[in-house]
């Protein structure tokens, strides 16, 4: 993978979110494993908007392995009152074998280009009150589910973003707890792998800039560091606190290239100061699960610094 980020030829630019992801498939095939597809998607896309997409992709790949390589899926979560446990109310109903959904997403990301969505659904409520969570694969094809595209957000707007309704719309069930197998876990590995094709794809301008070759050696370092991370178990604390670590020296490179960009394709350095606050929209969870895995593994996280 290094090599290949050092000598591939980069990707051409493409004009639509469609196109990017039939460009991702090409690149991804050449990868057996989803956090290196995740890098060279990234090192491929020509905007930081459709390395989200390689990241977004190999992430689902890698908690779910099973789903066709050429199928783009979506998490389906977040509703009217956000996507923590107690506030899912879309309603998964399991009767004489088969298993549908009802309720509305009012914000999944890739939408209208995903053609399966992991949907987290209720099941019901336990007898201490917790809301009883499933995981299940819908095909937005099927009757019942109806994708709406949303406005396009400030930042990487090429990704679309929609609400999705369904009535007694079928769906496959998937073993496990929604939260804790499936919506928990996803968000860490989601957070590695859009990290990877970030990195990728600032690979990708470092070389098309010209930039001095320490740059490239922070940016493959950083490449060696996340693939490195256990993603065979995204709940460990160990693998939170490394990943802090990894995003906490990201943040220091990326505030480092600044004056670079000046040297960069004004069309590619209007698009990073557009879409850097990409970056931060998870940061806050990050946040508290780094500080949740300080804990559990003894530590005072006031105590740290």
């Amino acid at each position: 993978m290094l090599d290949y980020l050092l000598t591939e030829p980069p990707g051409a630019p493409v004009d639509s979110v469609t196109a990017a992801w039939a460009g991702h498939r090409a690149v991804a095939a050449r990868f057996a494993s989803p956090v290196d597809a995740a890098i060279a998607g990234g090192f491929a896309a020509d905007r930081l908007g459709f390395a989200f997409l390689s990241g977004y992709q190999e992430a689902l790949r890698a908690l779910l392995p099973e789903l066709p390589a050429e199928d783009a899926v979506a998490v389906s979560a977040t509703e009217a009152g956000g996507a923590h446990p107690s506030a899912i109310r879309t309603v998964l109903t399991e009767r004489d074998g088969a298993a549908t959904i009802n309720g509305t997403k009012t914000f999944t990301t890739l939408g209208s280009l995903a053609r399966k969505l992991l949907v987290v659904a209720s099941a019901g409520v336990a007898d201490d009150g917790r809301n009883i969570l499933r995981a299940a694969l819908v095909e937005t094809s099927a009757p019942g589910v109806a994708v709406t595209d949303l406005p396009a957000a400030p930042f990487a707007p090429e990704i679309p973003h929609a609400t999705v309704t369904f009535t007694d719309a079928p769906a496959t069930v998937l073993p496990g707890d929604g939260y804790t197998d499936f919506l928990k876990p996803f968000r860490t590995i989601e957070d590695v792998h859009v990290l990877a094709a970030a990195l990728g794809w600032l690979v990708r301008v470092a070389r098309e800039s010209s930039w001095p070759r320490p740059v490239l050696q922070q940016l493959l370092a950083l490449v060696a560091a996340v693939r490195g991370l256990d993603l065979d178990r995204p709940g460990s604390p160990g693998a939170h606190v490394a990943l802090g670590g990894v995003f906490e020296e990201f943040g220091r490179v990326v505030d480092e290239l600044a004056p670079l960009w000046r040297t960069a394709d004004p069309v590619a350095r209007d698009r990073w100061e557009r879409d850097r606050p990409l970056f931060g929209t998870a940061g806050r969870v990050r946040a508290q699960r780094l500080a949740t895995a300080w804990r559990a593994v003894g530590f005072d996280t006031e105590s740290t610094d």
